[in-house]
């Protein structure tokens, strides 16, 4: 078909263009309406995605936002202040995923595991400032970094044997940050063989790098020396540690700091703001509250 045989719009819209994508299902209005009266759950939009390329095209450019917006409210509104046209690293579908997946873990350079722990869907998730302040080495002192509370994964039969901690965050205004300009001034390599798991863009080793501050084994309850993790170059972090066992003080509760919930029992799927100081956010794959 050549370019005089393409269909034309017709101006007087007397025949609707059933291809057109203000039709149907693929109006954008619609869809907005549907997925807010479900309060945006996450599986149905993860199905409709994969429906067609179009409703794929829409999801990409729309509906993970939106999803993002009201799963994480205070997480998306800071994430993109400043931000050229509202935009975050990797896009707000790779946002989406590292918001509801545990990536797992497999060994690197410089950790190790017995085997492999698979990634899955998480019910809730903690993000938070004060936590991400606690990743950043002192000469990256200003960057703004949301990190999450570590998954935990058992990785052994034996008693005594340490759980696996898996941890995921995201920077604000990442091609911006100190934390890129340091990586790109000493011109360290990126992973050969590491990809994030979230947007599959080239990473990082912080530990490569010299950018694991000890105050990074502190927060996640590690031993030093006994994690890792990577940054992309959209600004998306993961990585891995070995959890200390507690003691019975700490098993009491963790740290609040950042308003959150000392715990949450195994109905626990809604997203909830503890605090008013939008240092940490709470998110769920429930309905919003």
């Amino acid at each position: 078909m050549n370019a005089n045989q393409r269909r034309r719009p017709n101006p007087l819209g007397d025949e609707p263009d059933h291809e057109s994508e203000d039709s149907g299902i693929l109006n954008e209005r619609v869809l907005m309406l549907v997925f807010e009266s479900i309060n945006w759950d996450l599986q149905v939009l993860c199905l409709t995605a994969s429906v067609s390329r179009k409703l794929c095209a829409v999801a990409k450019r729309l509906l993970w936002r939106e999803l993002c917006v009201s799963r994480a409210p205070r997480m998306a509104a800071t994430l993109v202040n400043g931000a050229p046209k509202g935009r975050v690293g990797g896009g707000w579908h790779a946002l989406a995923k590292l918001l509801f997946f545990c990536c797992g873990c497999e060994s690197s350079r410089h950790f190790r595991v017995n085997g492999s722990s698979p990634g899955h869907f998480v019910k809730a998730s903690r993000f938070s400032k004060t936590s991400g302040r606690s990743f950043l080495a002192k000469n990256c002192e200003g960057d703004l970094l949301y990190v999450s509370d570590p998954c935990e994964h058992s990785m052994g039969e034996k008693d005594n044997a340490d759980d696996l901690g898996v941890y995921r965050g995201v920077f604000r205004g990442f091609p911006m940050s100190k934390t890129r300009a340091y990586l790109v001034r000493r011109q360290v390599e990126l992973e050969d063989r590491v990809r994030c798991p979230y947007c599959g863009a080239p990473v990082w080793s912080m530990t490569r790098a010299g950018l694991v501050p000890r105050s990074a084994a502190r927060r996640l309850g590690s031993h030093e020396g006994s994690l890792e993790y990577f940054v992309c170059v959209s600004g998306h972090l993961h990585g891995a540690c070995w959890l200390a066992p507690l003691s019975s003080d700490e098993e009491n509760g963790y740290d609040d700091d950042d308003g959150g919930v000392h715990g949450f029992d195994g109905g626990y799927d809604t997203v909830e703001s503890r605090d008013k100081s939008s240092s940490g956010e709470e998110v769920g794959d429930g309905p919003a509250v």
